[in-house]
C-alpha cells in the first residue's frame, strides 16, 4: 500500500484556491490516522470483559498505541479505504477466591500487530501479554483471550466498516448526496460548454464500460518474463508444494481439468477449465471476500520464444469492483497480488530473473 501523502501526483488533486474538486473527477484523499487513533480510542478504553464471573474481574485500560497508515481516496463519490495499522491496549485483572478476598491483581497487552484493507474480510491476529506468569495470571490471560478477542474484534470490525463508509468524511459525503442539485450559469456560452463536457464525460464512461465487458466488472491484464523454461514456470504453478514454499501459505492443487484447488490458506478457490503443459492454464476464480456468486476467470498463456526465456501473458477477467463489505480496492489488490504475491515471489525464490 502506498504511504498516505504518496500517491501519484497525476491522481491526487492539488488544492485549489476555491477548494474545488471539479466533478469530483480526480482524487481526493483524506488521512484518516487521527481519526483512527479516536475511533479505537473510545471504542476499546475502560471496555469490561468480565464482570465477577468465575469470580473474575478483567476491563481493558487504554489504548496505548496506533501506529501505521489509514486513508480514504474519493473519486467521483466512490471509498477507496487503505489501511496498514497495528494497535496495542493495555488491560488490568483481578481474581477472588470464592469469599471474595482478592488473590491475584496483575496487568496485561492486548496486541493486533496487522489491521489492513486489503485483509478486511479476515479478522486480524490478537496476541495477550500478562505480567504475572503464574497459574492464577495465566488464569486471567486464558480468560482475556478466550472472553476478550471477540469483543475487540467485533471494534476491529466496525472499523473495517466504518472506513468502507468513509470514515472521517462520511458525513460530509452524506450531506453531498442529500443536498439539492442546483444548475448555475454566467451565459448560455459557458452553458453550452459545460453540455459538452458533461457528454464528453458520458461518452467516454460508455466506452469504458463497453471496453470491460460488464458494469462492476474489470479486466486486468499483464505481461511477465521469466528467465527458465516455460514447463518449469508451469510446473511451479500447477505444483501446490512449490505453491506453499514461494507464498508461505497452504495450498490444494488438482493438477486435472475440472479439478479443484485452493490457495492463499483457503482465501482463494476454484477450478481448472483447460490446462496445456508448459503452454495454457484457465481457472475459474474466486476470492472469499467477493459477493456470493461472483467468480472469475484466469487465463495464462506460455510463451517461450527463446530457450530459457519464457513470457506469460495474463488475463483475468470478470473482477468485481468492489468486495462484499463495500471496499472498492478489489481490482487494485488483486493486480498487485499478481505482480508481488505471485510473480516476483517465484523469481526471488527460484531464481528466475526479472
Amino acid at each position: 500500500m502506498a504511504k498516505y501523502g504518496e500517491g501519484d501526483k497525476r491522481w491526487i488533486v492539488e488544492e485549489r484556491p476555491d477548494g474545488a474538486n471539479v466533478h469530483n473527477w480526480h482524487w481526493a484523499e483524506t488521512d484518516c490516522l487521527p481519526w483512527s487513533k479516536t475511533f479505537f480510542t473510545k471504542s476499546l478504553s475502560d471496555l469490561t470483559i468480565l464482570d465477577g464471573q468465575g469470580n473474575l474481574l478483567i476491563k481493558t485500560k487504554k489504548v496505548e498505541k496506533v501506529d501505521g497508515e489509514a486513508y480514504v481516496n474519493i473519486r467521483k463519490g466512490k471509498v477507496i479505504p487503505g489501511y496498514e495499522i497495528s494497535l496495542s491496549v493495555s488491560w488490568e485483572g483481578e481474581a477472588k477466591d470464592g469469599e471474595g478476598k482478592t488473590m491475584l491483581k496483575t496487568e496485561g497487552n492486548l496486541e493486533i500487530p496487522y489491521i489492513s484493507d486489503e485483509n478486511a474480510e479476515e479478522d486480524p491476529e490478537v496476541k495477550v501479554t500478562v505480567k504475572d506468569e503464574g497459574p492464577i495470571g495465566k488464569a486471567l490471560k486464558e480468560a482475556m483471550l478466550a472472553k476478550g478477542k471477540a469483543l475487540v474484534l467485533e471494534k476491529v470490525r466496525d472499523f473495517v466498516q466504518a472506513m468502507a463508509k468513509g470514515g472521517p468524511v462520511k458525513d460530509e459525503l452524506e450531506a453531498k448526496k442529500s443536498a439539492p442539485k442546483t444548475n448555475t450559469t454566467t451565459g448560455n456560452s459557458n452553458s453550452a460548454a459545460v453540455s459538452k463536457e458533461e457528454v464528453g464525460m458520458e461518452k467516454e464512461a460508455k466506452k469504458e464500460v463497453k471496453k470491460e465487458g460488464k458494469k462492476g466488472f474489470k479486466t486486468i491484464t499483464m505481461t511477465e518474463k521469466f528467465n527458465c523454461r516455460a514447463k518449469d514456470i508451469y510446473e511451479i504453478l500447477m505444483d501446490e508444494n512449490r505453491w506453499k514454499g514461494f507464498t508461505q501459505s497452504n495450498a490444494r492443487i488438482s493438477k486435472e481439468v475440472g479439478g479443484q484447488f485452493s490457495i492463499f490458506d483457503g482465501s482463494v478457490t476454484g477450478i481448472n477449465l483447460e490446462l496445456q503443459e508448459g503452454k495454457f492454464i484457465a481457472q475459474r476464480w474466486r476470492f472469499g471476500s467477493w459477493p456470493d456468486g461472483i467468480d472469475s476467470t484466469v487465463r495464462l498463456v506460455f510463451n517461450e520464444p527463446e530457450p530459457g526465456v519464457t513470457i506469460i501473458k495474463l488475463t483475468h477477467s470478470d473482477v468485481p469492483e468492489e468486495d462484499r463489505y463495500g471496499n472498492a480496492t478489489v481490482v487494485e489488490n488483486t493486480e498487485r497480488g499478481w505482480k508481488d504475491l505471485i510473480f516476483n515471489k517465484i523469481r526471488a525464490v527460484f531464481g528466475f530473473g526479472i
